[in-house]
């Protein structure tokens, strides 16, 4: 029997969002005997809901809500309304990402300490340091099933893909090549089975070998009794009382119906762009600007990373399409070397598209056919590709911002996702497009091109970690500046972006914010 809390049940917490930080919230709380409810815009899946048709789990999975991209880059162009490339549906973006699992850097978290004010970036230090965080990277990594030494599961096989890239990153000089760490299985674990090597992985793994809070923390969660999930329930506004402590959040329904659901306390995980979207849309005489907002830093200093996308045709056939999506990571230019030019590192992640989406990010300003893009297509068994994700720096005017007009079908105004590069973001993409072109000429490649920026999936910053109030929106905890018993817990809540993916953060994060909550609820705080 599924649990069901009443509407006027205020001894919750109420959840928004159920993947990477919402999910593991829930299934943490639940853990140390703390009810909550979880309500999730989009709708549930099932395992037999994941197939191996990139265009089809697109349509099927991605969040397609109106989104206005803005900013002085191509995406704004090609891609208008779909800024970022994210899961609306129980689970979350955990339901399609690659399962790379990498974690910050200890000079990371202190970057501005390291370099400086750099003009044009809105640099601050984390309020935690690595040191504080490791602990919670390695229950994270347990958590999650990641290879490596936390869980003794050894690293993946090296599929055709990386051994092309590796071979010409060798002759260049890389050394610190892994097929991970990476939070896909390679033997069985947690309940679940091993990886199978059936590529495809980032429309969801039919095998369960990739962790995701869809068949993971949210059922475990659930069989506590502990926890109710409320698929097709869109939080619209959070309420709050005269103290400006947060009551409930109101919230639609699959068929338009409006609730609200008193809480003992709220936490946001609905990601760097539909966070920052609430707490602005639930403004009120006592917080004009928006919940949390005294700063003026929320929906600010939105980070995606500094990325780029290049190919090279082998000579022989590589099939890059078998194994793991991100099947290889080359760690050199991680490192924080301001010799090259720029602030920050970038790690060097070999990928694969599939032949859908290869053609349609090989020209995604629709301008017609030609031989550039036939001639690839044609190479696609010889293909390699490596994604460079790099640290993109905060910079204040990058952010989210309500329409002033246009309203979604809640009524709710439409979120403008305003983007554009620092110039050291610039330098830091072609330094590593400059190095990837270097591997794949020393591999022998008859010929290298780019692919042009497709929608983001690591979307960060917007609500961010301080240690002033001014300076950011949450505590080091994830627990807002201005309201108490209100909590910040994806990857909105980060200062910078690193050089990593941001996942295997996100969880530890919302790991260490469920001991803190827990802790404080004993104290009776909250």
């Amino acid at each position: 029997m599924t649990t069901r809390f009443e509407h006027d049940d205020d001894g919750v917490v109420v959840i928004i969002g159920s993947g990477a930080g919402g999910g593991t919230l829930a299934h943490a709380l639940a853990r140390k005997g703390i009810k909550s409810v979880v309500l999730e815009a989009g709708k549930r899946y099932q395992m037999n809901d994941i197939e191996n048709d990139e265009w089809e789990m697109f349509r099927k999975i991605s969040w397609l809500d109106e989104r206005i991209t803005a900013g002085p880059r191509q995406l704004t162009e090609t891609f208008p309304n779909l800024p970022a490339w994210i899961v609306k549906g129980v689970g979350g973006s955990t339901i399609h990402w690659a399962g790379v699992s990498l974690r910050f850097q200890p000079h990371e978290f202190r970057l501005h300490s390291e370099v400086g004010d750099i003009p044009g970036a809105n640099l601050l230090d984390w309020p935690i340091s690595y040191e504080e965080l490791e602990p919670y990277y390695v229950r994270a990594e347990r958590h999650m099933g990641v290879t490596g030494e936390s869980t003794g599961m050894p690293y993946h096989r090296w599929n055709n893909n990386f051994k092309v890239l590796a071979a010409g990153a060798e002759r260049v000089g890389y050394t610190q090549l892994r097929a991970g760490p990476m939070a896909i299985n390679t033997q069985e674990y947690d309940d679940r089975g091993r990886c199978m090597h059936a590529g495809f992985c980032m429309q969801g793994c039919r095998f369960g070998a990739k962790w995701s809070t869809m068949y993971t923390d949210i059922p475990r969660a659930e069989a506590t009794g502990l926890c109710e999930v409320r698929p097709r329930a869109m939080a619209l506004t959070i309420e709050h009382d005269a103290d400006g402590r947060a009551t409930g959040v109101v919230y639609a329904d699959g068929d338009g119906n409006r609730h609200r659901q008193r809480a003992r306390a709220v936490c946001v995980a609905g990601n760097s762009i539909e966070s920052p979207r609430l707490l602005l849309n639930s403004h009120s005489s006592l917080f004009p600007d928006g919940l949390a907002n005294s700063s003026g830093q929320v929906g600010r200093n939105y980070m995606t990373h500094a990325t780029s996308c290049i190919f090279g045709v082998m000579p022989k056939p590589v099939h890059m399409h078998r194994g793991t999506t991100f099947a290889g990571i080359i760690s050199d230019e991680a490192r924080l070397d301001r010799s090259r030019g720029f602030v920050g590192g970038y790690t060097l992640e070999v990928m694969s598209l599939g032949v859908p989406f290869f053609a349609k990010f090989m020209d995604p300003t629709h301008a017609g056919w030609g031989r550039d893009i036939t001639s690839a297509l044609d190479k696609y068994d010889h293909l390699s590709g490596v994604w460079i994700c790099g640290e993109d720096l905060p910079v204040e005017r990058n952010g989210i911002t309500l329409h002033d007009t246009r309203r979604d079908q809640h009524g709710l105004p439409v979120p403008i996702v305003y983007k554009g590069d620092h110039p050291n973001d610039e330098k830091l993409r072609r330094h590593g497009e400059q190095q990837a072109r270097r591997c794949y000429e020393a591999a022998g490649a008859e010929r290298i091109f780019h692919v042009p920026d497709f929608p983001t999936s690591h979307n960060v910053g917007t609500n961010r970690m301080s240690a002033r109030p001014a300076d950011g929106v949450v505590n080091r905890f994830g627990q807002t500046h201005d309201i108490d018993n209100l909590f910040v817990s994806d990857g909105s809540q980060f200062t910078s972006s690193g050089a990593e993916n941001p996942t295997l953060t996100i969880v530890a994060l919302a790991l260490r914010q469920a001991d803190h909550i827990a802790e404080r609820m004993q104290r009776r705080e909250l």
